[in-house]
């Protein structure tokens, strides 16, 4: 089976692939597996010193696999999935290496979050940003709404996240959401010379530097994660997730009752 997450290494900077175009990158659990191998291997990289995220084909990643909400079979129970999912995203935090993502086309959901977790996103232009967790019963659970909240504030954030409302490029660049716009032919060059720049300066300065930045804007995330652990695990059990997933499968709008 072709990998659908690929990990290149090329002297001082590893580039992460998202392979999977035919559902515009959506992930699912054995491309989340193969992240947190890649990402546990890179931690034991020091040659390495620079990380590229990119997609294959037109988007980044359109999240999650839509089609596998609710309806996944799986050993693990709901909050061991979540568990599983914050430890193995949360080694970016561990990381000596900067990520930087490339964002172009879909950057949604889960993808989304992760993406914010990372150190710099360049966005080609007519990229699109959307958390629409809301529409599928269940609450962003990735950090994401920690990171917007200080990079946009409680206003926008609420917009986003209740509404699922789509952000185009050029406001995630006003909002520092991205901190470079380019053209989408030029952006894999763009952030490679970015990386090569990095790659360049001392490794322990480069260590310091994402040091201070780590202990000005993770605790705060972190904790954000723990309520969302909490939260998704009382949804995944309430009614209302419950008849989300039984009028998906009869093909009939959902009726709500709030609890």
């Amino acid at each position: 089976m072709t990998e659908r997450l690929r990990l290149d290494i090329d002297g001082p900077i590893a580039t992460i692939t998202n392979d999977n175009p035919d559902k515009h990158n959506a992930f699912d659990d054995e491309m989340d597996l193969r992240l947190f191998d890649v990402l546990a291997e890179l931690r034991g990289r020091p040659d390495v010193r620079v990380v590229i995220w990119r997609g294959e084909g037109k988007s980044f990643s359109s999240g999650r696999d839509v089609g596998s909400i609710g309806t996944q079979k799986t050993e693990l129970s709901h909050h061991e999935l979540m568990r599983r999912g914050h430890r193995g995203i949360q080694q970016l935090w561990e990381m000596d290496q900067p990520v930087l993502v490339a964002c172009k086309g879909w950057v949604m959901g889960g993808s989304f979050q992760r993406a914010l977790l990372c150190d710099v996103r360049v966005a080609a232009e007519g990229t699109r940003f959307r958390l629409p967790e809301l529409t599928h019963g269940v609450i962003p659970d990735t950090g994401g709404m920690a990171v917007l909240q200080q990079m946009c504030g409680h206003g926008v954030v609420s917009d986003m996240v209740l509404t699922g409302r789509i952000m185009d490029a050029e406001e995630a660049l006003h909002h520092g959401i991205v901190s470079r716009l380019v053209p989408a032919e030029e952006l894999d060059d763009v952030v490679r010379a970015m990386a090569e720049q990095i790659a360049s300066t001392p490794a322990v300065t480069v260590k310091l530097a994402r040091e201070v930045l780590r202990h000005l804007s993770v605790p705060p995330i972190r904790a954000s994660m723990a309520d969302e652990m909490i939260y998704q695990t009382f949804l995944n059990r309430s009614d209302d997730f419950a008849e989300f997933r039984a009028a998906r499968a009869e093909g009939r709008e959902p009726r709500y009752t709030g609890s």
